[in-house]
């Protein structure tokens, strides 16, 4: 019988450099290294010693995933293109998975997902059972209801807010890599949601080229 199918999935949309590997439906191990700044330089080495710990190399990957979004404008550009550069020179699918998703995975119920979006603003979107029931908005945390259960992968202020590690947040995003990868999939590109706090006006948000 073949070996199941090996899955490196990886996230730098927030204050870490967040990797996880999975072999068919099982985690093999993961790593969260948390850091505001240098997740360019650390990611690659990050990657192949998490390969190496369980005793795999590049070459043994069957598909790739990569987080993508909303956070951190330059962290998720930095995570975007090394998976489309893996995926390209590995010759290897390369899956796309919101942050949202990923932490809403596995939740029981109709919940919230918050994620942090500076100056008193959050993106949302409203789940059940972990399925999206909307699209992803910019909202300012002041005018969201309050008689509602929220989930986050980071501390906010509201009253009924469960969180969820960082490693947790990452597991998900391997484990709905390994969900999708069975069907086509859009090639990754980066989840901004609002336009840079640096960018002028008249200016697009930076985006990555298909």
């Amino acid at each position: 019988m073949p070996p199941e199918p090996l899955t490196l999935a990886f996230d730098t949309a927030a204050a870490h450099c967040a990797a996880v590997l999975f072999q068919g439906p099982n985690m093999l191990c993961s790593r969260v290294d948390v850091m505001s700044k240098g997740q360019a330089e650390h990611l690659l080495p990050m990657l192949e010693d998490l390969l190496k710990s369980a005793g795999f190399n590049w070459a043994d990957l069957d598909t790739l995933g990569v987080g993508i979004g909303p956070g951190n404008f330059t962290g998720i550009r930095i995570s975007v293109a090394a998976a489309r550069g893996l995926s390209l020179s590995l010759n290897r699918p390369c899956i796309g998975i919101s942050r949202l998703d990923a932490i809403a995975y596995g939740s029981a119920g109709p919940q919230s997902v918050v994620v942090d979006a500076r100056q008193n603003r959050v993106y949302h979107q409203h789940f059940d059972n972990g399925v999206s029931l909307s699209e992803v908005e910019l909202a300012g945390i002041d005018t969201l209801p309050r008689d509602q259960a929220f989930l986050s992968d980071g501390p906010l202020e509201l009253s009924d807010l469960t969180q969820i590690s960082a490693e947790d947040m990452i597991r998900n995003t391997g484990a709905l890599v390994q969900l999708r990868r069975s069907t086509e999939q859009p090639r990754p590109a980066p989840l901004y949601v609002r336009a840079p706090d640096a960018a002028l006006p008249s200016e697009q948000p930076p985006r990555i080229l298909p």
